[in-house]
């Protein structure tokens, strides 16, 4: 009886062990099953989002297309993509002098600024900058654009006072001059002209009607104030980093020639769609989604901006995460499946990382989404998504930095420097190599030194230094020339 009983038990550890074994057996090929699952729809995003080069030539061309139709096209006339007038009809030429102000007027804050300019071949000097809140009253709709512009010109003064320069070689208070950008999404921009502007999404006052001139409201408030400033330009921050077009291109333009034969013209890419673009499922799912679905107009913005590439990064993660248990089984969660929760800067520190088993990635996980535990291998593949979407984002937006270049005329016969302004040009270094080498193949080794791709230091708040500069100088020579006097007639030699 006892070796029977024992008989049964090494069975029932036999059987036991037995199913273990099988269980780890089928665990293991679940696993790897997984895997290979995970790689498969890696692989097919990443054969997706390929840009090879005649792609991207596809798309440069299809934007220069779509550049010449808004420029030609009739008032109120449905394009690709709006080419927006800024009626700025003269450009900085480089020899401004004196001390200038600009203000940025960006979505949550304001930046101020003031420096020096020293004419040609000579550095920027007396730069002082400074970031001031806007207070909660006049993002959230309850504020006047009246009570807005009073309170910069109030925190302008302040600034003026602050940096007071007592060198003799300004010009006298009633010449001094400031630029104004707007870096708000706009749908006209407007130059000391007195054009009204119109502001896609900002709170302050915005039920009434914009059919007014703001650059008078702005200098009213200054006035008021007793700053003795004016505005001498306001842009958007589009049109404040400078990119031209020659003016008889662009039957938009409604008044006197500009006295350079250019213009100023705020492209709106984010508006650009053609079918050669490179788009995938995920981005079909985030367009459905946004706040604008549906619009084909918006679909390069959704494909560049930093503003997306991160939400595009978490929507591909989730999917692994749900089909292939990417972070482990029953692991779903609650931030991976919150929209927008990755950010261009986390995605670009877990891009970026090349620590030993790519610890920042981990953290980054950690941090964002919550997942405490994950693979080095798993790692990696995150890594990889991020570049996957970093490198197309890239190399489409050089694709239309070339559009704009050949639009122009410049690819063969001339060199152009790109200022590019940003944060995610400016310190996501695999995407701006990305853009850079994208660029220079589409070239090819005889035509890429003529562009030059640069980070905009400073960004648009410098172009309204610059743009100020260009303005007054061109009003100062007016007021000189109205305040000459009638030459006296020549006696006649009879008398």
């Amino acid at each position: 009886m006892r070796k029977e009983v024992v008989a049964a038990a090494a069975l029932t550890a036999v059987a036991a062990i037995t199913a273990i074994a099988t269980l780890v057996r089928q665990r293991k090929r679940r696993k790897q099953q997984q895997w290979k699952e995970t790689q498969k729809i890696l692989r097919k995003f990443a054969r997706d989002c390929a840009t090879p080069v005649p792609k991207l030539w596809q798309v440069a061309n299809a934007f220069v297309a779509d550049m010449r139709n808004s420029l030609i096209a009739s008032n109120g006339t449905n394009t690709g993509f709006n080419m927006l007038v800024s009626y700025v009809a003269s450009l900085p030429s480089g020899d401004e002098e004196g001390l200038y102000y600009g203000v940025n007027l960006r979505r949550t804050d304001f930046l101020i600024l003031c420096a020096r300019l020293e004419g040609k071949n000579n550095p920027i000097s007396d730069l002082h900058r400074e970031e001031i809140p806007i207070p909660s009253n006049l993002l959230d709709g309850t504020g006047t654009i009246k009570e807005l512009f009073d309170f910069i010109a109030v925190e302008l003064g302040r600034f003026v006072e602050a940096h007071a320069n007592s060198k003799k070689t300004d010009m006298p208070a009633k010449y001094n001059k400031l630029g104004f950008i707007v870096s708000c999404p706009v749908d006209q921009a407007v130059a000391s002209s007195g054009t009204a502007i119109t502001w896609k999404s900002f709170s302050a006052d915005s039920t009434i009607s914009w059919e007014r001139s703001l650059v008078s409201d702005f200098n009213r408030a200054l006035e008021e104030r007793e700053v003795k400033l004016s505005v001498y330009a306001m842009v958007d921050d589009t049109v404040g980093n400078l990119a031209g077009e020659p003016a008889d291109a662009a039957l938009q333009w409604h008044g006197p020639s500009p006295k350079l034969g250019e213009m100023v013209i705020s492209t709106q890419w984010g508006d650009f769609s053609t079918p050669h673009l490179p788009i995938t499922i995920f981005d079909t799912c985030l367009d459905a989604e946004s706040s604008n679905p549906g619009l084909p107009g918006k679909r390069f913005e959704k494909l560049i901006s930093g503003m997306y590439l991160g939400e595009i990064v978490r929507r591909i993660l989730l999917k692994m995460a749900k089909d292939t248990a990417l972070f482990g089984d029953c692991v779903l969660p609650s931030k991976l499946m919150t929209p927008y929760q990755l950010r261009s800067p986390d995605m670009a520190a877990i891009h970026q990382d090349t620590s030993d088993d790519r610890e920042v990635v981990r953290e980054k996980l950690e941090e964002v989404f919550g997942i405490t535990k994950s693979t080095p291998k798993v790692r990696e593949v995150v890594a990889e998504v991020c570049d996957i979407v970093a490198e197309r984002a890239a190399r489409l937006a050089g694709a239309g930095i070339l559009g704009i270049i050949k639009k122009l005329g410049r690819i063969e016969n001339k060199k152009s420097v790109v200022t590019v302004e940003g944060g995610l040009y400016e310190h996501y270094r695999i995407f701006r190599n990305y853009l850079n080498s994208g660029v220079w193949e589409m070239l090819g080794n005889d035509l890429s030194d003529n562009v030059v791709i640069e980070n905009s230091h400073g960004g648009s708040g410098t172009g309204a230094l610059f743009l100020a500069a260009s303005q007054m100088k061109d009003a100062a020579k007016s007021q000189m020339q109205d305040a000459d006097p009638e030459p006296e007639p020549e006696p006649d030699p009879e008398f």
